[in-house]
């Protein structure tokens, strides 16, 4: 079970701005300051955010470090004084459950106005049975998901707690 994830980004102040939009129509707000590093989290109540938007570190916004695997295979597996070889930055891909398909649109509908980029309007996807979705692309070009527990059709449903 994860408990929580980071998402690091170029310019911190746009992604949060942009992710406080996007993600009110599902519940969440902020609710964690570790400045410059803010979390998110279902208006619960509780203190617990389970997603978190920090910035890249200095250096880091146009590289991410390679993996040992990749370095051997490109033959950089030896890098002097502990560097490792680099890679162009790698944009992640999120889901957000939502309650409904209503709280879909809405998530889609926030997120373009709050500068996001279409990466597929809301409706069903052939995935699994019941799968409904919005996709959106973040100021940082990640690909952020909206999208209804399709397993409520195969009676496996949890229920949602969100913000009234």
């Amino acid at each position: 079970m994860i408990d929580h994830m980071t998402l690091h980004v170029r310019d911190v102040e746009r992604s949060i701005a942009f992710y406080t939009a996007a993600l009110a129509p599902l519940g969440y707000v902020v609710k964690t300051h570790h400045e410059p590093t803010l979390g998110f989290g279902v208006d619960d109540g509780t203190p617990h955010s389970d997603f978190y938007v920090s910035p890249l570190d200095e250096g880091a916004a146009n590289s991410v470090p390679n993996n040992a695997a990749n370095d051997a295979a490109n033959g950089t597996a030896e890098q002097p004084h502990g560097q490792s070889s680099q890679q162009p930055y790698a944009p992640t891909h999120i889901a957000f459950l939502a309650p409904d398909r209503a709280a879909v649109q809405a998530f889609y509908d926030a997120a373009l106005a709050a500068g996001g980029h279409d990466n597929g309007t809301p409706g069903p996807r052939p995935y699994h049975a019941g799968y409904y979705a919005a996709f959106v692309l973040d100021p940082d070009g990640n690909n952020i998901e909206a999208v209804v527990d399709w397993s409520h059709d195969a009676g496996f449903a949890v229920p949602i707690k969100t913000a009234q």
